[in-house]
Protein backbone atom coordinates (compact mmCIF):
# COMPACT_ATOMS: atom_id res chain seq x y z
CA UNK A 1 0.00 0.00 0.00
CA UNK A 2 1.45 3.48 -0.71
CA UNK A 3 1.56 6.20 2.12
CA UNK A 4 -0.22 8.82 0.27
CA UNK A 5 -1.49 10.42 4.11
CA UNK A 6 1.08 13.55 3.94
CA UNK A 7 -0.63 14.79 0.72
CA UNK A 8 -3.61 15.42 3.11
CA UNK A 9 -6.68 14.21 0.37
CA UNK A 10 -8.47 12.91 3.49
CA UNK A 11 -8.92 13.88 7.09
CA UNK A 12 -10.51 11.26 9.66
CA UNK A 13 -11.94 12.31 12.85
CA UNK A 14 -13.59 10.48 15.26
CA UNK A 15 -16.04 12.43 17.10
CA UNK A 16 -18.38 9.33 18.92
CA UNK A 17 -18.34 5.98 19.80
CA UNK A 18 -20.44 3.19 21.22
CA UNK A 19 -21.25 -0.18 21.56
CA UNK A 20 -24.13 -2.24 21.06
CA UNK A 21 -23.88 -5.46 22.83
CA UNK A 22 -19.92 -7.17 21.05
CA UNK A 23 -20.38 -4.68 17.84
CA UNK A 24 -18.22 -1.41 18.29
CA UNK A 25 -19.67 2.03 16.55
CA UNK A 26 -17.43 4.54 15.62
CA UNK A 27 -18.51 8.16 14.05
CA UNK A 28 -15.88 9.72 11.99
CA UNK A 29 -16.11 12.94 10.06
CA UNK A 30 -14.88 13.09 6.63
CA UNK A 31 -13.64 15.51 5.11
CA UNK A 32 -12.03 14.44 1.17
CA UNK A 33 -9.91 17.07 -0.62
CA UNK A 34 -12.05 18.74 -3.34
CA UNK A 35 -14.31 15.91 -4.34
CA UNK A 36 -10.79 13.73 -5.54
CA UNK A 37 -11.87 10.67 -3.78
CA UNK A 38 -15.09 8.40 -4.67
CA UNK A 39 -16.33 8.20 -0.86
CA UNK A 40 -18.13 4.69 -1.35
CA UNK A 41 -14.59 3.64 -2.49
CA UNK A 42 -13.34 4.13 0.89
CA UNK A 43 -12.07 0.84 3.00
CA UNK A 44 -11.43 1.39 6.55
CA UNK A 45 -8.91 -1.40 7.87
CA UNK A 46 -8.18 -1.93 11.45
CA UNK A 47 -4.10 -2.51 10.72
CA UNK A 48 -1.73 -3.80 13.89
CA UNK A 49 1.73 -3.08 14.76
CA UNK A 50 3.27 -5.60 12.04
CA UNK A 51 1.60 -3.32 9.77
CA UNK A 52 -0.76 -5.95 8.84
CA UNK A 53 -4.48 -5.52 8.48
CA UNK A 54 -6.91 -7.42 10.58
CA UNK A 55 -10.24 -6.22 10.31
CA UNK A 56 -11.96 -4.42 7.77
CA UNK A 57 -14.74 -1.94 9.09
CA UNK A 58 -18.47 -1.74 7.94
CA UNK A 59 -19.36 1.70 7.00
CA UNK A 60 -22.56 3.56 6.36
CA UNK A 61 -22.97 7.45 5.95
CA UNK A 62 -25.18 8.92 8.38
CA UNK A 63 -27.50 11.81 7.89
CA UNK A 64 -25.31 14.52 8.81
CA UNK A 65 -22.84 13.36 6.01
CA UNK A 66 -20.39 11.59 8.76
CA UNK A 67 -19.87 7.81 8.51
CA UNK A 68 -20.35 5.48 11.27
CA UNK A 69 -18.08 2.53 11.31
CA UNK A 70 -19.00 -0.64 12.89
CA UNK A 71 -16.79 -4.27 13.90
CA UNK A 72 -18.29 -7.36 15.70
CA UNK A 73 -15.05 -7.78 17.58
CA UNK A 74 -16.29 -11.41 18.21
CA UNK A 75 -15.97 -11.50 14.39
CA UNK A 76 -15.33 -9.36 12.07
CA UNK A 77 -15.29 -11.16 9.17
CA UNK A 78 -13.72 -14.08 9.50
CA UNK A 79 -15.49 -15.86 12.00
CA UNK A 80 -13.01 -15.32 14.70
CA UNK A 81 -12.51 -13.14 17.82
CA UNK A 82 -10.26 -10.03 16.46
CA UNK A 83 -7.05 -10.87 17.21
CA UNK A 84 -4.73 -9.69 19.79
CA UNK A 85 -2.81 -6.61 18.96
CA UNK A 86 -2.46 -3.33 19.00
CA UNK A 87 -4.38 -1.29 15.94
CA UNK A 88 -5.05 1.55 13.81
CA UNK A 89 -7.53 2.50 11.69
CA UNK A 90 -6.31 3.34 8.53
CA UNK A 91 -8.10 5.13 5.78
CA UNK A 92 -7.35 3.56 2.06
CA UNK A 93 -8.49 3.59 -1.29
CA UNK A 94 -7.60 1.10 -3.56
CA UNK A 95 -3.80 0.34 -3.35
CA UNK A 96 -3.24 4.04 -0.99
CA UNK A 97 -3.41 4.42 2.26
CA UNK A 98 -5.31 8.12 2.85
CA UNK A 99 -5.66 8.70 6.26
CA UNK A 100 -5.49 7.74 9.98
CA UNK A 101 -8.01 8.02 12.02
CA UNK A 102 -7.60 11.02 14.45
CA UNK A 103 -9.59 11.59 18.01
CA UNK A 104 -11.31 14.90 18.27
CA UNK A 105 -9.90 16.73 21.39
CA UNK A 106 -12.92 17.08 22.86
CA UNK A 107 -13.54 13.03 23.34
CA UNK A 108 -10.08 12.24 24.37
CA UNK A 109 -10.98 12.43 28.41
CA UNK A 110 -13.71 9.85 27.80
CA UNK A 111 -11.64 7.44 26.35
CA UNK A 112 -11.57 4.80 28.94
CA UNK A 113 -15.82 4.89 28.99
CA UNK A 114 -14.96 3.35 25.28
CA UNK A 115 -13.15 0.39 26.41
CA UNK A 116 -14.36 -2.73 26.85
CA UNK A 117 -13.83 -5.89 28.99
CA UNK A 118 -16.13 -9.42 28.24
CA UNK A 119 -15.70 -12.02 30.73
CA UNK A 120 -15.63 -15.38 29.39
CA UNK A 121 -14.82 -19.38 30.38
CA UNK A 122 -16.85 -18.97 33.65
CA UNK A 123 -15.61 -15.61 34.13
CA UNK A 124 -12.05 -16.80 34.15
CA UNK A 125 -10.92 -15.25 31.16
CA UNK A 126 -11.29 -11.85 29.71
CA UNK A 127 -11.04 -10.12 26.00
CA UNK A 128 -10.53 -6.66 26.40
CA UNK A 129 -10.80 -3.94 23.43
CA UNK A 130 -9.34 -0.68 25.05
CA UNK A 131 -9.09 2.44 23.19
CA UNK A 132 -6.77 5.55 23.49
CA UNK A 133 -4.60 7.80 21.86
CA UNK A 134 -0.71 7.58 20.29
CA UNK A 135 1.47 9.22 22.67
CA UNK A 136 4.51 11.86 21.42
CA UNK A 137 2.28 12.92 18.05
CA UNK A 138 1.03 16.17 16.99
CA UNK A 139 -2.36 14.85 16.09
CA UNK A 140 -4.44 12.19 17.86
CA UNK A 141 -4.42 9.17 16.41
CA UNK A 142 -6.99 6.53 17.67
CA UNK A 143 -5.02 3.33 19.50
CA UNK A 144 -7.16 0.29 19.71
CA UNK A 145 -5.75 -2.55 21.47
CA UNK A 146 -7.21 -6.04 21.91
CA UNK A 147 -6.27 -8.73 24.27
CA UNK A 148 -7.12 -11.80 25.67
CA UNK A 149 -6.18 -12.53 29.03
CA UNK A 150 -6.59 -14.86 31.70
CA UNK A 151 -7.06 -14.26 35.60
CA UNK A 152 -4.09 -15.38 37.77
CA UNK A 153 -4.09 -15.03 41.65
CA UNK A 154 -2.53 -11.46 42.69
CA UNK A 155 0.68 -12.81 45.50
CA UNK A 156 4.13 -12.95 45.72
CA UNK A 157 6.01 -15.37 44.61
CA UNK A 158 10.00 -16.21 44.66
CA UNK A 159 11.95 -16.58 41.43
CA UNK A 160 12.25 -20.23 42.23
CA UNK A 161 8.60 -20.71 42.61
CA UNK A 162 7.89 -18.66 39.34
CA UNK A 163 10.60 -21.30 37.48
CA UNK A 164 9.26 -24.10 38.87
CA UNK A 165 5.21 -23.58 37.80
CA UNK A 166 6.45 -22.19 34.39
CA UNK A 167 8.24 -25.47 34.22
CA UNK A 168 5.07 -27.53 35.25
CA UNK A 169 2.53 -25.81 33.68
CA UNK A 170 2.55 -27.88 30.55
CA UNK A 171 2.46 -31.04 32.11
CA UNK A 172 -0.45 -29.72 33.73
CA UNK A 173 -2.31 -29.09 31.04
CA UNK A 174 -1.52 -32.43 29.50
CA UNK A 175 -2.56 -34.74 32.15
CA UNK A 176 -5.76 -32.25 32.73
CA UNK A 177 -6.94 -32.49 29.23
CA UNK A 178 -5.47 -36.28 28.19
CA UNK A 179 -8.72 -37.46 27.91
CA UNK A 180 -9.44 -34.78 25.10
CA UNK A 181 -6.38 -35.57 23.47
CA UNK A 182 -7.27 -39.23 23.47
CA UNK A 183 -10.76 -38.50 21.57
CA UNK A 184 -9.04 -36.58 19.16
CA UNK A 185 -6.63 -39.16 18.41
CA UNK A 186 -9.48 -41.47 18.22
CA UNK A 187 -11.47 -39.42 16.26
CA UNK A 188 -8.84 -38.87 13.60
CA UNK A 189 -7.98 -42.37 13.25
CA UNK A 190 -11.66 -43.26 12.23
CA UNK A 191 -11.64 -40.30 10.06
CA UNK A 192 -8.74 -42.24 8.04
CA UNK A 193 -10.22 -45.69 8.26
CA UNK A 194 -13.73 -44.12 6.60
CA UNK A 195 -12.18 -42.07 4.40
CA UNK A 196 -13.60 -43.59 1.72
CA UNK A 197 -17.27 -43.59 3.03
CA UNK A 198 -19.64 -41.28 0.96
CA UNK A 199 -22.94 -39.72 1.49
CA UNK A 200 -23.33 -40.36 4.99
CA UNK A 201 -25.14 -37.71 7.30
CA UNK A 202 -26.27 -37.66 10.74
CA UNK A 203 -28.89 -35.55 13.05
CA UNK A 204 -27.35 -35.27 16.20
CA UNK A 205 -28.27 -33.41 19.41
CA UNK A 206 -26.63 -33.42 22.72
CA UNK A 207 -29.54 -31.11 24.27
CA UNK A 208 -31.92 -34.60 24.73
CA UNK A 209 -32.18 -38.22 24.49
CA UNK A 210 -34.70 -38.22 21.37
CA UNK A 211 -34.61 -35.74 18.30
CA UNK A 212 -37.07 -33.62 17.90
CA UNK A 213 -37.94 -29.95 16.25
CA UNK A 214 -35.93 -28.89 13.18
CA UNK A 215 -33.66 -32.30 13.27
CA UNK A 216 -36.64 -34.65 13.45
CA UNK A 217 -38.36 -32.36 10.69
CA UNK A 218 -35.55 -32.66 8.18
CA UNK A 219 -35.18 -36.71 8.69
CA UNK A 220 -38.81 -37.49 8.41
CA UNK A 221 -38.85 -35.41 5.10
CA UNK A 222 -35.40 -37.30 4.01
CA UNK A 223 -37.18 -40.58 4.42
CA UNK A 224 -40.71 -39.38 2.51
CA UNK A 225 -38.22 -38.40 -0.41
CA UNK A 226 -36.60 -41.41 -0.57
CA UNK A 227 -33.33 -39.80 0.11
CA UNK A 228 -32.22 -42.58 2.82
CA UNK A 229 -31.94 -45.21 -0.26
CA UNK A 230 -29.14 -42.66 -1.46
CA UNK A 231 -27.60 -41.43 1.88
CA UNK A 232 -27.16 -43.44 5.12
CA UNK A 233 -28.82 -41.89 7.76
CA UNK A 234 -27.23 -41.75 11.16
CA UNK A 235 -28.66 -40.57 14.69
CA UNK A 236 -27.37 -39.57 17.72
CA UNK A 237 -29.56 -38.27 20.89
CA UNK A 238 -27.69 -37.12 23.89
CA UNK A 239 -28.54 -35.25 26.98
CA UNK A 240 -24.39 -34.66 27.06
CA UNK A 241 -25.22 -30.56 27.98
CA UNK A 242 -26.14 -31.79 31.34
CA UNK A 243 -25.38 -35.30 31.88
CA UNK A 244 -22.26 -36.83 32.25
CA UNK A 245 -21.82 -39.34 29.55
CA UNK A 246 -19.90 -42.70 28.97
CA UNK A 247 -16.88 -43.35 27.54
CA UNK A 248 -18.78 -46.09 25.39
CA UNK A 249 -21.41 -43.44 24.32
CA UNK A 250 -18.76 -41.03 23.17
CA UNK A 251 -16.57 -43.45 21.56
CA UNK A 252 -19.84 -44.52 19.57
CA UNK A 253 -20.38 -40.84 18.88
CA UNK A 254 -17.40 -40.05 17.60
CA UNK A 255 -17.23 -43.39 15.64
CA UNK A 256 -20.09 -42.19 13.78
CA UNK A 257 -19.00 -38.75 13.29
CA UNK A 258 -15.80 -39.54 11.31
CA UNK A 259 -18.34 -40.85 8.91
CA UNK A 260 -20.30 -37.91 7.81
CA UNK A 261 -19.39 -35.32 5.16
CA UNK A 262 -22.53 -33.43 6.79
CA UNK A 263 -23.57 -33.00 10.65
CA UNK A 264 -27.10 -31.17 11.59
CA UNK A 265 -27.49 -29.78 15.30
CA UNK A 266 -30.53 -28.00 16.81
CA UNK A 267 -28.59 -26.56 19.61
CA UNK A 268 -25.43 -26.19 21.28
CA UNK A 269 -23.01 -29.35 21.14
CA UNK A 270 -20.65 -28.85 23.63
CA UNK A 271 -18.28 -31.77 21.99
CA UNK A 272 -16.97 -29.52 19.80
CA UNK A 273 -16.07 -26.78 21.51
CA UNK A 274 -12.89 -28.68 21.51
CA UNK A 275 -12.84 -31.47 18.57
CA UNK A 276 -12.34 -29.67 15.23
CA UNK A 277 -14.33 -31.68 12.65
CA UNK A 278 -12.27 -33.41 9.77
CA UNK A 279 -12.09 -30.44 7.47
CA UNK A 280 -14.39 -32.59 4.63
CA UNK A 281 -17.10 -32.41 7.56
CA UNK A 282 -20.01 -29.59 7.61
CA UNK A 283 -21.60 -28.49 10.17
CA UNK A 284 -25.01 -27.00 9.86
CA UNK A 285 -26.99 -25.42 12.46
CA UNK A 286 -30.77 -25.58 12.88
CA UNK A 287 -30.96 -23.69 15.69
CA UNK A 288 -34.87 -24.53 16.52
CA UNK A 289 -35.40 -20.72 18.32
CA UNK A 290 -37.30 -18.56 15.90
CA UNK A 291 -36.45 -14.84 16.52
CA UNK A 292 -37.08 -13.84 20.74
CA UNK A 293 -35.32 -11.12 22.49
CA UNK A 294 -33.08 -12.83 24.14
CA UNK A 295 -29.39 -12.65 23.69
CA UNK A 296 -27.42 -16.29 23.30
CA UNK A 297 -24.06 -17.55 22.36
CA UNK A 298 -21.82 -14.25 20.87
CA UNK A 299 -24.24 -12.09 21.24
CA UNK A 300 -24.38 -12.39 25.27
CA UNK A 301 -20.56 -12.28 25.13
CA UNK A 302 -19.11 -11.04 28.71
CA UNK A 303 -22.12 -12.62 30.83
CA UNK A 304 -22.38 -15.66 32.69
CA UNK A 305 -22.42 -18.81 30.42
CA UNK A 306 -21.30 -17.08 27.31
CA UNK A 307 -18.69 -19.05 24.92
CA UNK A 308 -15.00 -18.68 24.73
CA UNK A 309 -13.64 -17.20 22.02
CA UNK A 310 -13.15 -20.54 20.11
CA UNK A 311 -16.38 -22.63 20.45
CA UNK A 312 -18.70 -25.04 18.74
CA UNK A 313 -20.16 -21.69 16.67
CA UNK A 314 -17.31 -21.41 14.96
CA UNK A 315 -17.49 -24.56 12.74
CA UNK A 316 -20.80 -23.64 10.95
CA UNK A 317 -20.70 -24.17 7.69
CA UNK A 318 -24.66 -22.66 7.50
CA UNK A 319 -27.39 -21.61 10.21
CA UNK A 320 -31.09 -21.15 9.09
CA UNK A 321 -33.15 -18.59 9.60
CA UNK A 322 -36.89 -17.35 8.86
CA UNK A 323 -35.79 -14.26 6.72
CA UNK A 324 -33.20 -12.38 5.69
CA UNK A 325 -34.07 -9.61 7.31
CA UNK A 326 -33.29 -11.72 10.63
CA UNK A 327 -30.60 -13.41 9.69
CA UNK A 328 -28.22 -10.95 11.37
CA UNK A 329 -29.18 -11.81 14.80
CA UNK A 330 -28.51 -15.09 14.37
CA UNK A 331 -25.10 -14.65 12.84
CA UNK A 332 -24.24 -12.41 16.12
CA UNK A 333 -24.92 -15.59 18.25
CA UNK A 334 -23.35 -18.08 16.06
CA UNK A 335 -19.98 -15.62 15.56
CA UNK A 336 -20.37 -15.95 11.80
CA UNK A 337 -20.64 -13.66 9.03
CA UNK A 338 -24.83 -12.80 7.81
CA UNK A 339 -24.57 -14.94 4.22
CA UNK A 340 -23.81 -17.79 6.30
CA UNK A 341 -27.48 -17.86 7.67
CA UNK A 342 -29.87 -18.88 5.21
CA UNK A 343 -33.47 -17.96 4.66
CA UNK A 344 -35.19 -21.24 4.41
CA UNK A 345 -37.67 -21.20 7.52
CA UNK A 346 -38.14 -23.31 10.31
CA UNK A 347 -38.59 -27.17 9.10
CA UNK A 348 -40.49 -27.64 12.74
CA UNK A 349 -43.40 -25.16 10.95
CA UNK A 350 -43.82 -27.31 8.12
CA UNK A 351 -46.23 -29.47 10.15
CA UNK A 352 -47.10 -26.48 12.11
CA UNK A 353 -48.10 -25.00 8.53
CA UNK A 354 -50.63 -28.25 7.34
CA UNK A 355 -54.14 -27.41 7.25
CA UNK A 356 -55.50 -31.05 7.57
CA UNK A 357 -52.50 -31.67 10.50
CA UNK A 358 -54.36 -28.50 11.96
CA UNK A 359 -57.75 -29.39 11.69
CA UNK A 360 -56.95 -32.45 13.11
CA UNK A 361 -54.62 -31.28 16.11
CA UNK A 362 -57.87 -28.99 17.03
CA UNK A 363 -60.28 -31.31 17.03
CA UNK A 364 -58.03 -33.93 19.52
CA UNK A 365 -57.37 -30.86 21.63
CA UNK A 366 -60.76 -30.07 22.15
CA UNK A 367 -61.30 -33.61 23.00
CA UNK A 368 -58.52 -33.53 25.86
CA UNK A 369 -59.13 -29.96 27.13
CA UNK A 370 -63.28 -29.73 26.80
CA UNK A 371 -63.79 -26.70 28.83
CA UNK A 372 -61.78 -24.89 25.87
CA UNK A 373 -64.73 -25.49 23.27
CA UNK A 374 -66.63 -22.52 23.05
CA UNK A 375 -64.32 -20.18 25.00
CA UNK A 376 -61.97 -17.32 24.31
CA UNK A 377 -58.22 -19.49 25.47
CA UNK A 378 -55.83 -17.59 26.92
CA UNK A 379 -52.44 -19.24 26.66
CA UNK A 380 -49.70 -17.96 29.19
CA UNK A 381 -46.53 -18.97 28.35
CA UNK A 382 -43.26 -17.34 29.72
CA UNK A 383 -39.53 -17.91 29.75
CA UNK A 384 -37.98 -19.53 32.42
CA UNK A 385 -35.93 -17.43 35.14
CA UNK A 386 -32.37 -18.76 36.54
CA UNK A 387 -28.96 -19.60 35.36
CA UNK A 388 -29.71 -22.67 33.19
CA UNK A 389 -31.98 -25.86 33.49
CA UNK A 390 -30.56 -27.00 37.14
CA UNK A 391 -32.16 -23.92 38.48
CA UNK A 392 -34.68 -22.43 36.54
CA UNK A 393 -37.86 -21.16 37.73
CA UNK A 394 -41.10 -18.92 37.13
CA UNK A 395 -41.88 -16.34 40.28
CA UNK A 396 -45.45 -17.53 40.52
CA UNK A 397 -45.71 -14.45 43.17
CA UNK A 398 -46.01 -12.12 40.45
CA UNK A 399 -49.42 -13.41 39.15
CA UNK A 400 -52.71 -12.73 40.84
CA UNK A 401 -54.55 -15.96 40.10
CA UNK A 402 -57.71 -14.62 42.22
CA UNK A 403 -57.72 -11.87 39.92
CA UNK A 404 -57.00 -13.11 36.43
CA UNK A 405 -59.59 -15.87 37.44
CA UNK A 406 -62.51 -13.62 38.32
CA UNK A 407 -61.76 -11.79 34.90
CA UNK A 408 -62.61 -15.08 33.24
CA UNK A 409 -65.58 -15.41 34.44
CA UNK A 410 -67.78 -17.51 32.25
CA UNK A 411 -66.20 -15.73 28.79
CA UNK A 412 -62.77 -17.21 29.36
CA UNK A 413 -60.00 -20.04 30.66
CA UNK A 414 -56.77 -19.93 30.67
CA UNK A 415 -53.84 -22.52 29.72
CA UNK A 416 -50.69 -21.86 31.16
CA UNK A 417 -47.75 -23.61 29.60
CA UNK A 418 -44.62 -22.54 31.99
CA UNK A 419 -41.00 -23.72 29.94
CA UNK A 420 -40.13 -27.05 29.99
CA UNK A 421 -37.20 -26.33 32.40
CA UNK A 422 -39.25 -25.02 34.84
CA UNK A 423 -40.18 -28.48 37.50
CA UNK A 424 -42.47 -26.50 39.99
CA UNK A 425 -45.94 -26.88 38.54
CA UNK A 426 -48.28 -23.81 38.47
CA UNK A 427 -49.89 -23.44 41.66
CA UNK A 428 -53.71 -24.03 40.35
CA UNK A 429 -56.28 -24.11 43.66
CA UNK A 430 -59.28 -26.86 43.38
CA UNK A 431 -61.74 -23.96 43.10
CA UNK A 432 -59.86 -22.26 39.97
CA UNK A 433 -59.61 -25.80 37.67
CA UNK A 434 -63.08 -24.87 36.08
CA UNK A 435 -61.22 -21.84 33.98
CA UNK A 436 -57.41 -22.77 34.57
CA UNK A 437 -55.49 -25.53 33.24
CA UNK A 438 -51.69 -26.20 33.51
CA UNK A 439 -50.76 -28.39 30.29
CA UNK A 440 -47.10 -28.83 30.78
CA UNK A 441 -47.85 -32.17 30.05
CA UNK A 442 -48.33 -31.32 26.81
CA UNK A 443 -45.91 -32.10 24.17
CA UNK A 444 -45.76 -29.24 21.54
CA UNK A 445 -46.49 -25.81 22.73
CA UNK A 446 -47.07 -24.88 18.86
CA UNK A 447 -50.00 -27.45 18.32
CA UNK A 448 -51.56 -25.02 21.42
CA UNK A 449 -51.77 -22.11 19.13
CA UNK A 450 -54.71 -23.44 17.46
CA UNK A 451 -57.14 -23.04 19.99
CA UNK A 452 -55.17 -19.77 21.46
CA UNK A 453 -57.35 -16.48 21.42
CA UNK A 454 -54.83 -14.27 23.26
CA UNK A 455 -51.22 -15.35 24.31
CA UNK A 456 -49.66 -13.99 27.05
CA UNK A 457 -45.53 -14.42 27.13
CA UNK A 458 -42.57 -12.04 27.67
CA UNK A 459 -39.31 -12.51 26.38
CA UNK A 460 -39.76 -15.92 24.82
CA UNK A 461 -39.35 -16.84 21.42
CA UNK A 462 -42.84 -18.97 20.68
CA UNK A 463 -44.11 -15.55 19.51
CA UNK A 464 -42.17 -16.33 16.21
CA UNK A 465 -44.51 -19.18 15.51
CA UNK A 466 -47.55 -17.43 17.10
CA UNK A 467 -47.28 -14.60 15.48
CA UNK A 468 -48.95 -16.31 12.21
CA UNK A 469 -52.05 -16.94 13.66
CA UNK A 470 -52.68 -13.44 13.59
CA UNK A 471 -53.78 -13.08 16.91
CA UNK A 472 -52.79 -10.54 19.44
CA UNK A 473 -49.95 -11.18 22.43
CA UNK A 474 -49.31 -9.40 25.37
CA UNK A 475 -46.20 -9.16 26.84
CA UNK A 476 -46.03 -9.68 30.87
CA UNK A 477 -42.44 -8.12 31.44
CA UNK A 478 -42.38 -7.30 35.10
CA UNK A 479 -38.73 -7.97 35.60
CA UNK A 480 -37.23 -6.38 31.99
CA UNK A 481 -34.41 -4.80 33.76
CA UNK A 482 -32.81 -7.49 35.60
CA UNK A 483 -33.84 -9.97 32.32
CA UNK A 484 -32.00 -7.40 30.00
CA UNK A 485 -28.91 -7.02 32.65
CA UNK A 486 -28.30 -10.85 32.99
CA UNK A 487 -29.59 -12.07 29.68
CA UNK A 488 -29.06 -9.24 27.46
CA UNK A 489 -31.63 -8.65 24.81
CA UNK A 490 -30.34 -8.84 21.30
CA UNK A 491 -32.92 -5.74 20.01
CA UNK A 492 -34.85 -3.18 21.27
CA UNK A 493 -37.43 -4.99 23.26
CA UNK A 494 -40.65 -2.30 23.22
CA UNK A 495 -39.75 -1.68 19.55
CA UNK A 496 -40.07 -5.57 18.69
CA UNK A 497 -42.53 -6.85 20.96
CA UNK A 498 -45.70 -7.47 18.52
CA UNK A 499 -48.03 -6.81 21.05
CA UNK A 500 -48.36 -4.10 23.96
CA UNK A 501 -45.40 -4.74 26.76
CA UNK A 502 -46.82 -4.53 30.61
CA UNK A 503 -44.67 -3.87 33.27
CA UNK A 504 -47.08 -4.99 36.42
CA UNK A 505 -49.76 -7.11 36.42
CA UNK A 506 -52.51 -4.31 36.82
CA UNK A 507 -50.62 -3.53 33.53
CA UNK A 508 -51.68 -7.05 32.18
CA UNK A 509 -55.26 -6.64 33.93
CA UNK A 510 -56.34 -3.17 32.38
CA UNK A 511 -54.91 -4.73 28.47
CA UNK A 512 -56.64 -7.68 29.06
CA UNK A 513 -60.08 -5.58 30.24
CA UNK A 514 -60.13 -3.30 27.87
CA UNK A 515 -58.46 -5.23 25.13
CA UNK A 516 -55.86 -3.03 24.43
CA UNK A 517 -53.17 -5.29 22.36
CA UNK A 518 -51.48 -3.60 20.21
CA UNK A 519 -52.92 -5.59 17.41
CA UNK A 520 -50.97 -3.63 14.51
CA UNK A 521 -47.48 -4.95 15.12
CA UNK A 522 -48.61 -8.41 14.86
CA UNK A 523 -48.57 -8.10 11.02
CA UNK A 524 -45.26 -6.05 11.00
CA UNK A 525 -43.61 -8.66 12.71
CA UNK A 526 -44.66 -11.13 10.08
CA UNK A 527 -43.50 -8.87 7.15
CA UNK A 528 -39.90 -8.88 9.02
CA UNK A 529 -39.75 -12.35 9.94
CA UNK A 530 -40.93 -14.32 7.12
CA UNK A 531 -39.39 -14.50 3.54
CA UNK A 532 -41.82 -17.74 3.63
CA UNK A 533 -45.00 -19.03 4.85
CA UNK A 534 -45.74 -22.78 3.57
CA UNK A 535 -44.71 -26.00 4.35
CA UNK A 536 -41.22 -25.77 2.37
CA UNK A 537 -38.36 -25.47 4.91
CA UNK A 538 -37.57 -28.65 5.74
CA UNK A 539 -37.37 -29.37 1.59
CA UNK A 540 -34.95 -25.93 1.39
CA UNK A 541 -32.91 -27.15 4.20
CA UNK A 542 -32.34 -30.66 1.82
CA UNK A 543 -32.02 -28.83 -1.35
CA UNK A 544 -29.75 -25.69 -0.11
CA UNK A 545 -27.55 -27.85 2.28
CA UNK A 546 -27.76 -31.00 1.53
CA UNK A 547 -28.01 -31.01 -2.40
CA UNK A 548 -26.17 -28.17 -2.67
CA UNK A 549 -28.26 -25.88 -4.28
CA UNK A 550 -27.97 -22.76 -2.15
CA UNK A 551 -29.33 -19.58 -4.16
CA UNK A 552 -26.76 -17.83 -6.37
CA UNK A 553 -26.99 -14.44 -4.89
CA UNK A 554 -25.97 -15.99 -1.70
CA UNK A 555 -23.12 -18.21 -2.94
CA UNK A 556 -22.20 -14.53 -4.85
CA UNK A 557 -22.39 -13.01 -1.07
CA UNK A 558 -20.32 -15.80 0.47
CA UNK A 559 -17.62 -16.03 -2.19
CA UNK A 560 -17.65 -12.12 -2.21
CA UNK A 561 -16.93 -11.97 1.45
CA UNK A 562 -14.03 -14.97 1.42
CA UNK A 563 -12.57 -12.59 -1.79
CA UNK A 564 -11.83 -9.60 0.50
CA UNK A 565 -10.54 -11.54 3.30
CA UNK A 566 -8.29 -12.90 1.52
CA UNK A 567 -7.26 -9.69 -0.52
CA UNK A 568 -6.84 -7.93 3.10
CA UNK A 569 -4.41 -10.56 4.48
CA UNK A 570 -2.01 -9.95 1.71
CA UNK A 571 -2.16 -6.23 2.00
CA UNK A 572 1.63 -4.75 3.03
CA UNK A 573 1.32 -1.57 4.95
CA UNK A 574 5.43 -0.98 5.60
CA UNK A 575 4.91 1.88 3.97
CA UNK A 576 4.17 3.77 7.15
CA UNK A 577 7.85 2.50 8.79
CA UNK A 578 9.28 5.00 6.59
CA UNK A 579 7.22 7.86 8.03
Amino acid sequence: MKNCIDEQLVSATIIGMKWERVIVHIDVKLEIKDGQIDKDSIKYYAVNGLYKARAMFKARSLDNGNVQLSMNITNPGDCQCLRMGTYSILVCDKERILAKCVVDPSIVPYMEDYSRSFLHNNRGKTFVVNFSVAEDEDELPLVMYAMDATKSPVNLQSNREIVKEALAEPKILIKKNMGRIRWKFLYHRYVKKYRKVKKTIMFMTEQSPTLGSNLQAVYDRMVERGLDKEYTILTSARPASYEKQTKKSTKQLIKKMAQCSMIFIDDHAPIFDWLELNERTKLIQLWHAGAGFKSSGYSRWGHLGCPAPVSCHRQYKYGIAGSRNIGMFFSEVFGINDEQILPTGMPRMDEYLDQEYRAGKTEELYQQYPMCKGKKVILFAPTYRGKNRATAYYPYEMIDFKRLYDFCGEEYVVLFKMHPWVAFPVPIEENWKDRFVDVNTFPNINDLFYITDLLITDYSSNIFEFSLMRKPMLFYAFDKIQYSFSRGFHRDYEEAAPGKVCYDFEQLMQALETEDFDYEKVEEYVEKHFDYIDSGASDRVIDWILLGNVPGDIKQEIARNAKEIRRMRKLDFSELKKA
